[in-house]
């Protein structure tokens, strides 16, 4: 009886049964059932009465966890998450938070939105929403207190550093993240475009559709594209950015699954804006899955040059499931191929090693050829045209941001100055950057290098083996030149820490656009580009050697 009441549950899911028994099905039956006796049993006997919606959402989860990262169960209580990230929309106040000793707080606002409007700063404490108490929860359980219908409204009290506390009225309203959070000219003649796009939602085709226009309408003869720290999306949004600068029905993305109905191929739909623009792609480490579609199509078609760092290397291609009782599902169901026949995936969820995801043996890594016939590689991501690797964070300087001294400095720098200088030319004075030293030396935080702590390690070796008598003498001469100096390390890494600094506090007066265009001073990958597309010579020799 029960065996029936499976077959029925299974034609419920519209999953066949007969297709199942040919492969696993028997498996999959046994273990339903088995799950089905054990929640029986629980509900029945347990000692305390069972929490049975949190018992099943941590089966689930540990369940889809032996899978992949991004099979994924949405439970109704977390749908503004999933509509977050296909729509980049979701019902809140519009800022970014994060958790700092007992509290969560307002890490920055969006501009424009109910935050902002309302007053809030970056650095503002969030003490209690509607007279709950948010001491010691957690950013997830925060932001769910802060998000809500548009319209409705909520009493946030918070304490902003050195003025006390304060209560204000929030009214939130339908937030969108801007795929495209800035587009402008980036060189000193004006023919060179840039866009920054952070996402691929379903509106992503269409924001760099009308940013690509207003900067023609401005002269733009050359386009550079960023996608440096964007984690992918809509597979459909990436084909059509793709056909934006490419043929219409050209073959952009082949897929391949285990059922037969996931093996398809993606064409460009659209007739092309323009085919002749020079194009160059920013990628880093951070680019994944619909930004490696982009990127990996257009070098396979040498239709743009591709520079910064090797990609994340994000192959799989997901689907999201309705469920049952407002609950979604997001599934691997297939690999994804580029033009030239490569896949990008890196890591192999499917073999595990004890636990541990290894990536693809370089055995098996072969070469492919893009429309001229330059060799690329498939599992180990995109691997850029140019190279330049992103600049490593000293320790000590991971240290001052994990610890939040420089978001606490540019908090106080906020206060006491009403103004500074553009975006664009902004940058951390002499003067300035003397308060910091003072600010960071008064702060009380211990760390140690890299280096001492390998030096360490070697002291522990040596005891075990007792040799320490014999070296005690050197070690401590050793270990004093190699402590830790907070102020040897402020001048040793100035330049390093002077450009966060620089960043964080333009964020507290032009918001997220103001990071972006900061960002151009020191950026290595986007002053490359620019002097690949003002040489005609050079930027064709790469895509024709």
């Amino acid at each position: 009886m029960r065996y029936i009441y499976l077959i029925v549950f299974f034609i419920l899911l519209g999953v066949n049964p007969k297709i199942n028994a040919q492969t696993n099905g028997f498996e999959v039956i046994k273990n339903l059932e088995l799950f089905d006796l054990i929640y029986m049993n629980l509900e029945k006997y347990y000692v305390d009465n069972p929490k049975t919606g949190e018992i099943s959402k941590a089966a689930i989860d540990a369940m889809l966890q032996e899978l992949d990262p991004y099979t994924v169960y949405y439970h109704e209580s977390n749908i503004e998450d999933y509509r977050l990230m296909t729509t980049g929309q979701y019902g809140g106040i519009g800022a970014m938070i994060r958790k700092t000793d007992d509290y969560v707080i307002i890490a920055e606002p969006y501009e424009d939105m109910p935050a902002a409007k309302a007053g809030l700063k970056a650095g503002d404490i969030i003490l209690s929403i509607d007279g709950r108490s948010m001491k010691g929860l957690d950013t997830e359980v925060v932001s769910d207190a802060l998000k809500g219908a548009k319209g409705s409204t909520f009493t946030l009290e918070y304490e902003r550093p050195n003025q006390g506390v304060s209560t204000v009225e929030v009214e939130r309203d339908e937030i969108k993240v801007p795929d495209v959070p800035y587009y402008g000219m980036v060189d000193e003649a004006g023919k060179v475009g840039y866009i920054k796009l952070s996402s691929f939602t379903q509106t992503a085709s269409r924001s760099v559709k009308e940013a690509y226009g207003k900067l023609s309408d401005q002269g733009m003869e050359k386009i550079i594209l960023d996608l440096r720290g964007n984690g992918g999306g809509l597979l459909i949004e990436s084909i059509d950015i793709v056909n934006f600068f490419v043929e219409q029905n050209e073959e952009i993305v082949k897929t391949k699954g285990r059922i037969i109905d996931e093996n398809r191929t993606y064409k460009t739909r659209n007739r092309p804006i323009d085919l002749e623009i020079p194009i160059v792609v920013l990628v880093d480490g951070m680019s994944a899955s619909a930004s490696e579609i982009v990127s990996g199509s257009l070098q396979d078609l040498d239709r743009g040059v591709i520079i910064g760092s090797t990609t994340f290397g994000k192959g799989l291609v997901q689907r999201t499931i309705d469920l049952k009782y407002g609950a979604k599902m997001k599934l691997t169901i297939a690999k994804y191929y580029t033009p030239s026949g490569r896949c990008v995936q890196k890591l192999d969820y499917y073999h595990k090693n004890e636990g541990k995801v290894d990536e693809v043996p370089d055995s098996l890594i072969k070469i492919f050829h893009t429309k001229n016939g330059r060799e690329v590689i498939d599992g180990r991501g995109i691997e850029p045209d140019i190279i330049i690797e992103p600049e490593r964070f000293a320790r000590f300087t991971a240290v001052l941001m994990g610890e939040n001294i420089i978001f606490d400095f540019a908090t106080e720098f906020a206060q006491k100055n009403p103004e500074i200088a553009p975006a664009k030319d902004f940058k951390v004075s002499s003067q300035v950057y003397k308060d910091f030293k003072e600010y960071v030396l008064n702060q009380d935080f211990e760390y140690k290098t890299a280096t001492q702590e390998h030096l360490e390690s070697v002291l522990e070796t040596a005891e075990k083996e007792g040799y320490d008598a014999k070296i005690n003498g050197e070690y401590e001469a050793l270990l004093k030149v190699l402590s830790a100096s907070k102020e040897e390390d402020l001048d040793l890494f100035e330049a390093q820490i002077k450009t966060l600094l620089s960043n964080e506090i333009v964020s507290r007066y032009y918001y997220q656009e103001g990071r972006v265009v900061n960002g151009f001073q020191e950026d290595l990958p986007l002053k490359k580009a620019i002097e690949v597309l003002n040489n005609e010579k050079v930027y064709k020799s790469i895509l024709k050697p």
